[in-house]
């Protein structure tokens, strides 16, 4: 895995149901490294710090091989890197291979997957239609927010380096689409359940499952 583009974005003013806000989904590639910091990437905008950013959600991570699929659905887009809001734009990340607790080392920084993200309102606002969010829930090749375990630069090319790979074999897919499938498969509740690095608000959720 390599990374293919930095990006960041500047807060942009949106209207959503009639109400004046803003975000920072709307990131573009950049020239510079990126700065990996405890609760989020340096220089990046970050407006809804209860659902964006912290520890657990500190950078996201996006692959660059879901692109051509995108692309396909929506030609009428000026597309580039950072179309889905992440800061690293990644080749060859795998949602179905990389289990949640992985330790990589990226550039300068050691990174610990956390959890796979969930799509909002702003991810239709950027793609100019709300229809989206169920498309890429079903698509469930959501990217991945780390935790970052040592602060440090990543730039582009830097490759994602395994330094300790999690003894449960949660995958970021497994767990994504238990989250939104209706009859939960007990076995993989119980295996999110007893992941370590799982933030324990998302492993609340599933024990009423049990």
């Amino acid at each position: 895995m390599k990374v293919i583009s930095t990006n960041i974005g500047n807060p942009t003013t949106i209207t959503w149901k009639g109400k004046v806000e803003q975000t920072g989904i709307f990131k573009y590639p950049t020239s510079e490294a990126l700065f990996l910091g405890k609760t989020d990437v340096l220089k990046d905008t970050v407006i809804d710090r209860k659902n964006h950013a912290g520890t657990n959600k500190a950078c996201y991570l996006f692959s660059a091989d879901q692109y051509p699929y995108w692309k396909k659905l929506y030609t009428q887009l000026e597309w580039d890197w950072g179309m889905f809001g992440e800061n690293l734009t990644i080749a060859g990340l795998n949602e179905d291979e990389i289990r949640i607790g992985d330790i990589y080392k990226i550039g300068g920084a050691l990174v610990q997957i956390s959890q796979p993200r969930e799509p909002c309102y702003k991810l239709g606002v950027r793609f100019g239609t709300q229809e989206i969010l169920k498309q890429f829930i079903d698509r469930a090749f959501p990217g991945t927010y780390v935790r970052i375990l040592q602060e440090g630069e990543v730039k582009t090319t830097d490759e994602l380096l395994l330094v300790e790979r999690s003894k449960n074999t949660l995958t970021v897919k497994q767990f994504y689409e238990l989250l939104y499938v209706k009859k939960k498969d007990l076995e993989i509740v119980k295996l999110a359940i007893n992941n370590p690095s799982l933030p324990e608000y998302k492993k609340a959720r599933l024990k009423k499952y049990l």
